[in-house]
Formats: C-alpha cells, structure tokens, sequence
C-alpha cells in the first residue's frame, strides 16, 4: 500500500501504549478477540502483532488469515482506529526483534524476559484494506 491508510487525525493513537483487541476466525468459524501489543510500520504501513505458535490466534490465522483490530486512544477510549485486513505474511522472530521492541514500548525493557521453553515466536503483519475511525 502506497498512500497512508491512517488519516492524520487519527495518527497519534498508532503510538500511544493502548492495545489492539485483535479479532480472528477460528476453524470453526467462531470468532475470537483478544488484546495485544502492536506496532506501526510506517514503511510498510502495516500493523504488527507478535504470537506465539502455540497460541490460538496463531492457529485461527493460519486457516482464515484475516483480522480486525480496534485501537483505542488509551487517553479517550471513545476515540479509535479499526483496522480490517488480511494478514501479509507471518514470519519467525528471529532474535526476538519485535517482541523486544513491543517490551520496549509497553513496559520501559529494553529485552522481554516473559518467554517460556518451547516458545516459537512470530510476527504477523496486516495490511489495512479498510480503516475506521472514530471520535
């Protein structure tokens, strides 16, 4: 996507340390929401999220790879982005490089430390196809 899917006004709440309740279709077409740590990238203009493969929302994008993400201003939950996409890829974490960047921005570390033996972790971007905003 070229042009900025993210009008201006809205902009501010991509920074912001809200969350974004990521919904998904499970397997059986049931849906399933849950809130996450997210990134913007501006680059690509894309959300950013970071699962683990053992999670559930992992196994909901691998058979229906398409999400919606509501963004609340954590300052004014009555205004927000929703963002509605598919997903662009789902790729490994190699050196845990979002995640680290996700403990960065919520909880002030400069590394996440909330791993557990066996964890997989990967980076699942999604494109904007339709933006939302409201407030």
């Amino acid at each position: 996507m070229t042009d900025d899917p993210i009008p201006e006004s809205h902009r501010d709440i991509l920074d912001a340390k809200g969350f974004a309740h990521v919904a998904t279709l499970t397997e059986k077409q049931v849906l399933q929401n849950s809130p996450t740590w997210y990134l913007w990238d501006d680059e690509r203009k894309q959300l950013l999220i970071s699962l683990t493969t053992g999670r559930q929302r992992y196994r909901n994008l691998r058979v229906n790879p398409r999400v919606a993400a509501c963004i609340a201003d954590p300052e004014n939950p009555y205004r927000y982005v929703e963002i509605r996409g598919p997903v662009d890829a789902i790729v490994t974490d190699e050196g845990n490089e979002l995640i680290n960047a996700l403990a960065k921005k919520y909880v002030g570390k400069d590394e996440y430390t909330r791993h557990k033996p066996g964890d997989v972790r990967v980076v699942v971007r999604i494109v904007p196809e339709r933006v939302l905003c409201f407030g």
